[in-house]
């Protein structure tokens, strides 16, 4: 990694006062989480029995209110990460948080990792797996429910509805507080740091249009269309990077 740039962003981490990190899927791909886009991605796992569907109506509100039996089984096989374990990039938010140097983070991440490594102020623009509720009577179920429920939908003890998880579906709107909270920190933030995402999935990435802060990091594998606006570019993994933040200095 070029030192230059890495001494450059220490730099910037001392002087900012009000820094955001905007995330998504390639911050958890070193806990083992594959992305959505990349070749190995969750979008190119297939599986024959989903094979007739898109990636999108998989996890889309039509699945689940037309097909739920077709929905559950996609989810339990691919969003389950009871077994998963915050990374160091993860870690590493949470410290610079608890040492503030960190407002906030926003994720389009649906695995709860930002918390379970020390994260206070998560964002979470797509939901969580971590939460689940009876879309009939709205009773609140635990994150494992779906995955240890018997019978292919799983259903509510009280009202018998379908307990869905509360994640933001392709076909539905962005829960409100979050988007609400998303876009006053990155109104107020003077650096925001933009990690392991595309941006292609809207309206989430429209929040980025509203930084009009000193300094733009952007940490991604490959080129997204914020780079040109960009203090700093970096191609390295996110752990990496965000590793080399010295915050003692």
């Amino acid at each position: 990694m070029d030192e230059q740039k890495v001494a450059e962003l220490n730099r910037i981490i001392r002087e900012c006062k009000h820094i955001v990190f905007f995330g998504g899927a390639g911050v958890s791909t070193e806990s083992g989480i594959p992305d959505f886009r990349s070749k190995d991605g969750l979008y190119n796992q297939h599986d024959v029995q989903f094979e007739k569907y898109s990636p999108e109506y998989l996890l889309s509100d039509s699945c689940l209110l037309d097909h739920p039996d077709v929905f559950f089984e996609f989810y339990r096989q691919k969003l389950d990460t009871s077994g998963i374990e915050p990374n160091r990039a993860h870690y590493k938010l949470a410290e610079m948080e608890k040492a503030g140097k960190l407002d906030g983070i926003i994720t389009q991440n649906i695995d709860g990792l930002h918390q379970r490594a020390g994260s206070v102020n998560v964002q979470e623009v797509h939901g969580t797996t971590y939460r689940n509720y009876c879309m009939k009577c709205h009773a609140k179920y635990p994150y494992d429910y779906i995955f240890k429920s018997e019978g292919p939908i799983p259903k509510c003890s009280k009202c018998g509805g379908i307990v869905r998880p509360d994640v933001t579906l392709y076909g539905e709107g962005l829960p409100r507080e979050a988007w609400v909270e998303s876009k006053k920190l990155v109104q107020k933030a003077d650096c925001l740091i933009i990690g392991g995402t595309s941006l292609m999935v809207q309206p989430a990435a429209s929040l980025t249009y509203d930084f009009s802060g000193k300094y733009l990091i952007v940490i991604n594998r490959d080129k997204i269309m914020t780079d040109r606006r960009a203090a700093l570019e970096f191609r390295e993994n996110i752990g990496e990077v965000l590793d080399s933040i010295n915050l003692e200095e």
